[in-house]
C-alpha cells in the first residue's frame, strides 16, 4: 500500500472514516461493506459507483460514473474514467480510461496512462507507460517504459526488457500489433503497426510494419537421449 495511504489511515479514527463513508452513500455511492473500506475526503466519486470490500482510496483519486472498484483495490492519485471495473488492483499516480476491465492482481505503477476499453488481466504490471485504446494484456506480462498503440494483443508471459542494470530504455509498439506468448522485447526497440512477433521470440531489432518477427533457435531432438543418459531418479 502507498505510504501516503497508510499515513492517512493511521491519522484518521474509525468513527471519522465511517462518517466519511456514510456521506459518500448519501451522495449516491454503493458501499455494501462499510467496515472494510476506507475513502479519504480528497477522493472524488462519480454517480452510481460501487466500492466493494477491501478498498482503500486516497490522495487525489477520481472515480468516474458507473465504476465498480474492488474488491481488494488500493488506489492513490489515480484517475479512473466512466464505467471501468478494477478488481484487486494496486495503483498510484496513474490514469485509467473509460470502459476498462482491470484485474485481478494487477499493479499499475506511476506515470502510467491507460486508454479507453483497455483490458489488463491477472498478474500484469504496467509502469511509466502509455497503453492505447482497446489494447489487451491478458495475463503474466510486464509493460515498463513503453508506448503501446491501440488494439494491441499481448500474449501470455510477454516482457518489455527495459533495464540494463545501469540505464532504462523504452519500447514502442504500434497499433494493431500481435505480441506472441513469451516474447521478450529488448529495449530500445520498435514494433511497427500491424507487426507480429512469434511466440518464444527475443526481439532485439526493430520489427517493420506488417512484418512477422521470429527470433528463436530451431528445435533439435536427440533420439533416445533419456535412455542413454538416464537423468531421472529411479
Amino acid at each position: 500500500m502507498h505510504q501516503a495511504a497508510i499515513q492517512w489511515i493511521r491519522e484518521t479514527s474509525e468513527p471519522a472514516r465511517a462518517a466519511l463513508l456514510q456521506q459518500r452513500i448519501d451522495e449516491g455511492a454503493a458501499i455494501p461493506f462499510l467496515s472494510d473500506v476506507a475513502i479519504a475526503p480528497t477522493v472524488t466519486l462519480g454517480k452510481d459507483c460501487v466500492i466493494l470490500a477491501g478498498c482503500v482510496l486516497t490522495g487525489d483519486t477520481v472515480i468516474g460514473d458507473g465504476c465498480v472498484i474492488g474488491p481488494g483495490t488500493i488506489l492513490h492519485n489515480v484517475a479512473v474514467g466512466e464505467n471501468s471495473e478494477l478488481c484487486q488492483v494496486h495503483g498510484a499516480d496513474a490514469t485509467v480510461g473509460s470502459g476498462c476491465s482491470i484485474g485481478p492482481f494487477v499493479h499499475i505503477r506511476p506515470n502510467t496512462v491507460l486508454g479507453d476499453n483497455v483490458h489488463l488481466g491477472n498478474f500484469v504490471e504496467v509502469k511509466n507507460s502509455t497503453v492505447g485504446d482497446g489494447t489487451k494484456v491478458s495475463h503474466l506480462t510486464y509493460v515498463g517504459d513503453s508506448d503501446v498503440g491501440k488494439d494491441v494483443n499481448f500474449g501470455c508471459g510477454t516482457v518489455t526488457v527495459n533495464y540494463t542494470g545501469k540505464e532504462k530504455f523504452r519500447t514502442t509498439i504500434g497499433d494493431h500489433c500481435f505480441i506472441g506468448c513469451n516474447t521478450n522485447l529488448i529495449a530500445p526497440v520498435t514494433v511497427g503497426d500491424y507487426g507480429y512477433t512469434a511466440a518464444g521470440s527475443t526481439i532485439t531489432d526493430d520489427v517493420p510494419a506488417n512484418a512477422l518477427a521470429i527470433a528463436r533457435a530451431r528445435q533439435v531432438n536427440k533420439d533416445e537421449w533419456v535412455l542413454r543418459k538416464k537423468p531421472y531418479k529411479e
